[in-house]
């Protein structure tokens, strides 16, 4: 419908101002008293700027309608007059109808903000203390009682506080910090008059004020409870309980001075039960009674409630006393047993007790609410406060603020948290001023969410605005929440002693002695040189030293990992990532000091490549990648190449990058055998795959760059790669060579000697490549099973393997080929050698008695020749006793003896060929499983005795120290290396009793 005439053209203007509600809107205009508002453009401007323009409408006419006539025309002209003042009120009453309503009640007080002086701006208690006093005279003047006098002038302050805040003159930190102090002198005139109407029980007793909680921290809300714990002594020569008894009678009538609601309203609820005991105990205590229970009883929130305590009314020098002797034991809480875990259940018990219907809009006890930041840093201030007096601040935004400078938050995190701390808090407080009323549910209705947006300075659509800058503040808090509150170093570092913490020279040498480094004076020096200094790299040392100190000394060698630790650092020391990667990201500090102590590969690996740090800060990083996308990446490497030296280079590049993430994860345990346990086959298999597959990457990466070398993208033959022996099976170990078939097949139209050729040349290239001088751990390309071995040519093609394989195959070569898998190159090639080589692996009808024979001879000749001189049959993993040698030949004969008739014998791996026979009743299931005991823990040795020394070898190492890594590795604690190799021993011993029946003493 259409509104004729004049009050289309009204309408249309309050509509352009932000009215909601037109009808009343102009209703209210019509009204004498609203003359100048109609009137006046920059007025009803005014008034539309405001949160709520019906709001402020509203409340201004109720203003005007109970002025007297004088006043009303002084308020009237002020407003047209005087900006500030235009601002100030509209702005209050289009925010808060609570203050509306006091201003309807005390119109006077309207003058308070015409202006404010210099030291009216920012205020603090000794101010509040002045106007409320004169507040309080006023309305006894006006015949309000103490108590009435007191709340009106409460209220008044608030208007005052409430129109720097709205105008912006003062941000949410100031604001809180104002509510704080209006708390402080409040609580101080309600002991007054406490003290006024009861003078005996104050002549009888000292009683000390102390102020907690958000109080306490200078950052209080609008509408909050005031948490307090009271303290006394007697007075003189009062006995002490007539004192704690007066003193109790002066605390409950000074809470109920705040508290009680009369036809002047209410202040706000006094809570005094952060006390000891809670509302179970005594409302007042002594020092002494204090002290008692915190020493004996106190819960570890208890302490986490006293980091913001403060004196706030009463026995200035009695509150004193009680800070003096309170706060030692703050920030000796994070030494009690469970602290970090305590404190992370109590939040989550929080969570838990939300009603569900309200988690969503939870802004305070929320996930990703003011809770969530509050404990975060609580907690980080209770576990570094210990040592680091700059922490020791009761606000939140400060205690954040020196986090950061601290280097104990990084400052990107800081300021995102700081960010949205600072827009959640500006949300609850100008909920809560609407109606003065304590709630932190965010509000459900289109016009509340439309007043509150509009508030936090979202006008074009505030409702849809709001929403999403609190979802993405929410989302933010959430994310440092958990990844601060859940920081693993921050239980670490509460475990430490004190002492550990912050450790002079001698006091540092003395306790690295007691930690078993075998240098102390060295590792002083690397302490010195990563921790002196202002710097905020250096302030991250000092937070993560001493942790990492205990982690190195938790290995078999503490000098080489904190050795390690300033060379990794050193490396990567302008790298700004690095130091903030292991104080925030998961167990990354932790993973580190494991792999830099756990022996010389890894550290040698990353010492190399120091950006794999990285890949210790998330679980994925630590998860090995498939041979499809280490191919991608390395032909992709290879590509961008500019030659094939080049091209070599950059393949090696990512197969030390790949050969250092499976390292690392498998010392962390992240493959397995966790926790000590001494169960290695999951381990083992991923290893074996792992490192196989990154080498099969690594020898397609050099087959592409050796072709495009000299033939650009298309080699004149087709060309593959098998892999034999530990490769085929994808069961190699950290220092395995890679055991290799070379076959071709001209290309159509190719003459057959041109592409043998042309095989040779890429073969060759292929290994030049390969065997270039480098510090990585090497890959050597092994062919001596081809053919004729040593003797045969390096390549031949497809229909060359062929007729060999008719003619004068050996039966070594069908029990080499149970391993062959195509790994490199041409796929369809690789598919056609295999069809070719199955029937000579899987001969029909299994072996002859003599083949079988001769398979025995070669072993017992094996066993006799090639074991090194010198060399303990007992312990030597590959040739020893119940080793690799000894249940891969047993496992290979079944295969060549029932794989014909057995499908899941059929495969290159060994242990998978093992459980196949048990399966199938070939072998019993105990006998199976000691041969599997046995080729897992050799395996294990071998692996491990890689990682510790750094080079390949079939022995355990003779150094002690590196004997005892071996142990760590194996899941044995410190001192039981004996135990180790008497295992091996029994264990191995086992297997080769099974050998000895099922290799050689059945048919």
């Amino acid at each position: 419908m259409t509104v004729p005439g004049r009050r289309s053209s009204t309408f249309t203007r309050l509509v352009r101002y932000g009215f909601a509600d037109l009808t009343a809107a102009e209703r209210l205009l019509a009204a004498d008293e609203l003359a100048a508002v109609r009137e006046d453009p920059v007025l009803l401007e005014a008034v539309g700027a405001t949160a709520d323009p019906d709001l402020a409408l509203r409340g201004l006419a109720r203003l005007l309608e109970v002025l007297p006539p004088e006043e009303r025309r002084a308020l009237v002209d002020t407003l047209v007059s005087a900006k500030p003042l235009r601002d100030r009120l509209l702005g209050v009453l289009g925010a808060s109808e609570a203050l509306g309503d006091h201003l309807a009640r005390h119109p006077g007080d309207w003058r308070a903000l015409i202006a404010f002086e210099q030291e009216d701006l920012h205020p603090g208690t000794e101010e509040f203390e002045r106007a409320l006093a004169e507040g309080a005279a006023l309305g006894r003047e006006c015949g309000l009682v103490p108590a009435d006098a007191l709340r009106a002038a409460y209220r008044r302050c608030l208007l005052m506080i409430a129109a720097r805040d709205v105008t912006g003159t003062i941000d949410i930190a100031q604001t809180a910090a104002e509510l704080a102090d209006l708390a402080t002198a409040t609580l101080r005139a309600a002991l007054a008059i406490a003290a006024e109407e009861q003078p005996q029980d104050a002549a009888r007793c000292r009683l000390a004020v102390v102020g907690m909680g958000k109080c306490g921290g200078q950052e209080l809300n609008y509408v909050s409870d005031v948490d307090v714990i009271f303290v006394a002594e007697a007075n003189g020569g009062t006995e002490e309980g007539a004192a704690l008894r007066a003193a109790t009678r002066l605390a409950s009538r000074m809470m109920r001075v705040c508290s009680e609601v009369t036809p002047e309203g209410t202040i706000w609820p006094v809570d005094a039960n952060l006390r000891p005991e809670g509302r179970n105990g005594p409302l007042v205590r002594t020092l002494a009674s204090h002290l008692a229970y915190y020493e004996r009883w106190a819960k570890t929130w208890e302490f986490q409630a006293l980091l913001k305590a403060r004196p706030v009314a009463g026995d200035a020098e009695l509150g004193r006393r009680y800070m003096e002797a309170v706060t030692p034991l703050v920030w000796q809480a994070a030494e009690r047993e469970n602290f970090v875990a305590d404190v992370q259940q109590m939040r989550r018990r929080v969570i838990a007790s939300i009603p569900a219907a309200h988690v969503e809009r939870e802004l305070k006890l929320g996930p990703g609410g003011l809770r969530d930041v509050e404990f975060a840093v609580q907690l980080l201030q209770l576990v570094h406060g210990r040592s680091d007096a700059t922490l020791r601040k009761p606000g939140t935004l400060g205690a954040l603020a020196a986090l950061a400078a601290g280097g104990y938050v990084g400052r990107a995190d800081a300021a995102a948290l700081d960010a949205a701390y600072r827009f959640l808090r500006t949300m609850e407080h100008r909920i809560q001023l609407h109606r003065l009323r304590r709630t932190h549910l965010v509000p459900e209705a289109e016009d509340e969410l439309r007043r509150l947006g509009r508030s936090l300075g979202f006008r074009t659509e505030p409702v849809a605005e709001l929403g999403k800058e609190w979802r993405r503040h929410a989302r933010e808090v959430r994310r440092l929440h958990e990844k601060l509150f859940y920081r693993p170093l921050l239980d670490a570092v509460a475990q430490l002693e004190p002492g550990e913490i912050r450790l002079s020279p001698k006091a540092a040498g003395q306790r690295l002695q007691a930690l078993g480094y075998a240098d102390p004076a060295a590792a002083l020096r690397h302490l010195e040189a990563l921790a002196s200094g202002v710097t905020r790299k250096a302030a991250i040392q000092r937070t993560l030293l001493p942790v990492l100190l205990g982690w190195f000394a938790d290995s078999a060698d503490p000098d080489a990992g904190l050795l390690n630790f300033h060379k990794v650092s050193d490396a990567l020391g302008k790298t700004p990532w690095y130091l903030r990667l292991l104080r925030d990201e998961g167990a990354a500090a932790e993973n580190l000091a494991r792999v830099l102590s756990a022996g010389r590969l890894a550290p040698d690996l990353l010492l190399r490549a120091p950006e794999a740090v990285a890949l210790l800060g998330a679980e994925e990083g630590l998860r090995p990648r498939d041979r499809q996308a280490l191919e991608q990446e390395t032909l992709a490497a290879v590509g961008r190449a500019e030659d094939p030296e080049a091209a070599i280079v950059a393949v090696r590049g990512v197969r030390r990058r790949e050969l250092f993430r499976t390292c690392a994860a498998d010392i962390i345990g992240a493959y397995g055998n966790g926790g000590g346990q001494r169960d290695y086959g999951a381990r083992v298999d991923v290893v074996g795959q792992a490192v196989s597959d990154l080498n099969a990457a690594a020898i397609a990466g050099a087959l592409r760059a050796a072709v495009r070398g000299q033939w650009g993208e298309t080699l004149p033959t087709r060309f593959a790669v098998i892999g034999m022996g530990r490769f085929g099976g994808r069961e190699q170990g950290y220092g395995s060579d890679a055991d290799v078939l070379f076959v071709h097949q001209p290309r159509e139209g190719v003459d057959e000697q041109e592409a043998a050729k042309a095989a040779f040349a890429v073969a060759n290239e292929m290994r030049r490549l390969l065997q270039l001088p480098t510090t990585d751990p090497p890959l050597l390309i092994d062919a001596d099973l081809r053919p004729e071995g040593k003797s045969g040519p390096l390549v031949r093609s497809l229909a060359s393997y062929a007729a060999y394989y008719r003619r004068w195959s050996l039966v070594w070569e069908s029990q080499a080929l149970l391993r062959a898998e195509p790994v490199a190159g041409d796929e369809e090639l690789g598919r056609r050698f295999m069809e070719l080589v199955d029937p000579l692996r899987y001969p029909a009808e299994g072996l002859g008695e003599d083949a079988v024979r001769e398979i025995r001879r070669l072993k017992a000749r094996m066993e006799s020749e090639r074991l090194p001189r010198g060399a303990d049959p007992t312990t030597h993993t590959k040739l020893g006793r119940g080793g690799l040698s000894d249940v891969e030949w047993t496992v290979q004969l079944l295969q060549l003896r029932h794989g014909w008739a057995e499908p899941g014998l059929r495969t290159t791996r060994t242990r998978e060929a093992l459980a196949a026979a048990r399966a199938a009743g070939l072998i019993p299931a105990e006998e199976a499983r000691m041969l599997d005991e046995a080729w897992v823990l050799a395996t294990s040795v071998r692996n491990a005795v890689m990682l510790v020394r750094g080079r390949a070898g079939d022995t355990f190492p003779g150094d002690p120290r590196e004997l005892a890594a071996v142990g760590r590795y194996l899941g044995y604690e410190p001192g039981h290396v004996g135990d180790m190799l008497d295992d091996y021993r029994r264990v191995t011993r086992r297997a080769r009793g099974v050998v000895e029946e099922w290799f050689y003493g059945r048919g």
